[in-house]
């Protein structure tokens, strides 16, 4: 029997490592679902789940690239406060005395201004990291301190609010959602070009003369992947405004207000959406380009990739770049979100980013990882901790189960590897 299901997982090409992820968080979800007596796995707080995840989810998938090519990066959280500073200071008390308040560019500028600082420093640090061959875990220890320190320096440790009103919709508040008809226009198009991917990439195996799936294989992984998505718009469309934004929405648009309410659907955050555009352009990166195939080369062997031509040092620079620019997303996200900016801003955010991509599979001897994988660690991290919260446990608690989860990963990864001989 056993070897009966090893040939149909053969030859259907599961991946048992993305099947028991996704099967540990459908349990997760159900378990917490049950202690809560249905609270859990309603529209609202699905809702709440994806936005909270939005920002770590943005920065695993950076971390990926980092671990893969067998260096670590600790300074992300104290980056992401700083750099959430930065642009909290920029669009409240410096910008607005040149445009003036509410000005239309102000969140444009912000949001340029955070990319480029983060990418800047994420690069210094790859630069210290690969050419003066300072290890990883020291020069992202100090820069720990040094972006946390220099964060409350740039206010003297002042809370930043409020921020930008059109900046806020960023991080998925009541007005920072696509509504119910564009959410649905997402979803159909996120659905085709899903499809279509799937045929391609099928056809370019059998024009090469690689094995392919069953198309009953195919047809029921489109099917899954259709009802994922299709089910995600149908769940974010069923929550709906509060009672004074909708009668607020109504005003605006001329739309006539009933004495019993209007249901007007939030439909996906903005957040989401976000972290859809990064995680297609980072597995792109990972699976289309030379930079991916090279970091995964280095990451599975140094010493044969820098003999083959590949500059390490500058991909070292480059890696530590991208995850600067994805740390200023996550930051954008993050404040926009609270809607304002303290000095606990991001705070722990590198343990769970890291914890995010081991969970998903990232190995930590380097060369193995992937995208998906990461934002899916960073949904049952996220999980974990909205569940338990949910439930009535107490922080210190959380901590620790969420440390023993970790630990408990790795060594289940440890242990399929070997199985697997990977």
């Amino acid at each position: 029997m056993k070897k009966i299901m090893r040939n149909v997982v053969g030859a259907v090409g599961i991946d048992l490592r993305l099947l028991g992820m996704i099967g540990a968080l459908v349990l997760l979800w159900i378990v917490f679902d049950l202690s809560t007596g249905g609270r859990f796995m309603t529209p609202r707080n699905l809702f709440n789940l994806s936005v909270q995840t939005a920002s770590v989810a943005v920065m695993s998938t950076g971390m990926v690239f980092v671990i893969v090519t067998r260096h670590i990066d600790l300074s992300v959280g104290a980056l992401l406060g700083f750099i959430g500073m930065v642009m909290g200071t920029l669009q409240l008390n410096i910008l607005p005395e040149y445009l003036g308040f509410g000005h239309w560019s102000i969140w444009m500028i912000t949001a340029v201004a955070g990319l480029l600082l983060g990418t800047i420093i994420g690069a210094f640090q790859g630069w210290i990291i690969g050419y003066l061959t300072v290890p990883a875990f020291i020069v992202t220890l100090g820069g720990l301190l040094v972006w946390r320190g220099a964060a409350w320096w740039v206010t003297q440790g002042q809370t930043v609010a409020p921020l930008d009103s059109t900046f806020r919709m960023l991080g998925g508040g009541v007005e920072g959602t696509l509504g119910a008809q564009l959410s649905w226009l997402v979803g159909m198009v996120a659905t085709i070009a899903a499809v279509v991917t799937m045929v391609l990439a099928r056809r370019r195996k059998s024009s090469h003369g690689f094995k392919v799936k069953p198309l009953w294989a195919e047809y029921a992984q489109g099917g899954i992947v259709t009802l994922f998505i299709l089910g995600y718009v149908v769940i974010m469309n069923a929550y709906p405004l509060p009672k004074g934004a909708a009668k607020r929405y109504a005003e605006a648009e001329g739309i006539e207000y009933p004495a019993d309410g209007l249901f007007i659907s939030h439909g996906i955050a903005i957040p989401v959406i976000i972290l859809l555009v990064v995680a297609i352009v980072m597995t792109v990166v990972a699976q289309k380009t030379r930079f991916g195939r090279y970091v995964f080369a280095t990451g599975g062997n140094p010493d044969a990739a820098e003999l083959s031509g590949i500059n390490t040092r500058m991909l070292t620079v480059k890696v530590f770049a991208l995850m600067g620019a994805l740390t200023a997303i996550a930051a954008v996200i993050a404040s926009a979100r609270l809607g304002a900016v303290g000095n606990d801003l991001g705070v722990l955010d590198e343990l769970r980013v890291i914890a995010a991509a081991v969970i998903g599979g990232t190995a930590l001897s380097g060369g193995i990882g992937t995208i998906y994988g990461a934002i899916i660690g960073a949904v049952i991290m996220q999980s974990l901790q909205s569940g338990m919260a949910m439930v009535g446990v107490d922080a210190p608690l959380q901590s620790i189960v969420v440390g023993v989860v970790l630990v408990l990963a790795v060594f289940i990864d440890i242990v399929y590897r070997r199985r697997a001989g990977v």
